[in-house]
């Protein structure tokens, strides 16, 4: 069964869902739900490349369409990927069996 609605997951550093959604809504995407999270940095991560892990984190969950899916993790990524201050990680999951919810 091919799904035609992805799940795009955005894990950053507290403080960033603002930039976040807004990157996401202009290219294409109508909202999302932010989830406060906690993260479990690896510690020799952070003494062997010198990235301080803040363990706050907020989990931005966004339902797109799957053909809207790459623009919009491409926007995101260019304001608040991993290289930027919210060192963003982005992937998405296929979602199936979608209600609620009416894209046009």
């Amino acid at each position: 069964m091919e799904s035609t609605h992805e799940l795009v997951v955005v894990v950053a550093n507290t403080g960033f869902s603002d930039i976040i959604m807004d990157a996401a809504r202009e290219a294409g995407a109508r909202g999302g739900t932010i989830v406060h999270a906690r993260g479990t940095g690896n510690v020799s991560m952070q003494k062997q490349y010198g990235i301080a892990i803040t363990p706050d984190k907020e989990m931005i969950l966004i339902l797109v369409g799957q053909e809207t899916r790459d623009t919009i993790i491409e926007s995101i990524n260019k304001v608040a990927g991993i290289d930027k201050p919210a060192r963003s990680i982005i992937f998405s999951l296929p979602a199936s069996n979608v209600a609620g919810l009416k894209f046009e």
